[in-house]
């Protein structure tokens, strides 16, 4: 069986999110957001190891404010840098040697199952790296700065990318040793950049990523569209 540690960025500045505490620290139907993703991975049996990426400034709330959750899910913490990428690359040096691949899910997306976990773990032991991404239905118009239309672009072939997004343990890290002046807003792009291959899994509109209060008010909802755990006949 192939083994995965999972990296979890929280270590962003919630600049769009209106409310006292960051967005992953938010409750969410009564857990936080980071920790509902969280248990996304802690218990499967190919997950070895869970990094949670915090800010140097919330380093001491996190550990007296989540303390029990903390023990309870055996994650362990990483203090990130400015920008997302740079967090994941101090994930990935404390990453174990033992990890065949590596995942990485925005803590801010807690509206997933483990069958989507699943196919995307699947298809990146097939390919060497794989993320789960839905395809663009609306019309996308180009604006300048001024507010107006340029030109409407063309959907074709265009797919949203979300998280996890998995890949070989080598390949990841040989792609960061190779970033240059790339300031990538996920690993595809790095991946990509190195030349690695990366397949699309389709994944569900309902795998939204909290940004916004509005987008938490969301999550509620699609949290309870969620497909159902298949409960195996006797």
């Amino acid at each position: 069986m192939a083994k995965f540690s999972v990296i979890l960025p929280a270590a962003g500045k919630s600049s769009r999110f209106s409310n006292q505490i960051k967005k992953v620290f938010t409750e969410l139907k009564g857990r936080a957001v980071w920790v509902r993703s969280a248990e996304l991975f802690v218990n499967r049996e190919d997950v070895i190891q869970t990094l949670v990426v915090i800010a140097e400034e919330d380093r001491e709330w996190f550990r007296e404010k989540f303390a029990p959750n903390l023990a309870f899910m055996n994650v362990e913490i990483v203090i990130g840098g400015h920008e997302r990428f740079d967090s994941v690359r101090k994930a990935l040096e404390r990453v174990s040697p033992e990890a065949d691949f590596v995942a990485v899910h925005d803590a801010a997306r807690p509206v997933m199952t483990a069958d989507w976990v699943d196919a995307v773990f699947k298809a990146a032991q097939k390919t060497g790296a794989a993320i789960p991404a839905v395809p663009v239905t609306s019309t996308l118009k180009k604006v300048g700065n001024d507010q107006r239309i340029q030109s409407t672009v063309s959907r074709e072939h265009l797919w949203m990318a979300q998280t996890p997004q998995v890949a070989k343990r080598e390949w990841l890290v040989e792609a960061y040793q190779k970033i240059g002046t790339l300031r990538p807003t996920d690993e595809a792009q790095l991946l990509e950049q190195a030349a690695f291959p990366v397949e699309i899994v389709e994944g569900s509109p309902l795998n939204l990523k909290i940004t916004t209060n509005a987008d938490l008010r969301l999550a509620e909802v699609c949290l309870d569209a969620l497909p159902k755990p298949k409960i195996p006949r006797s």
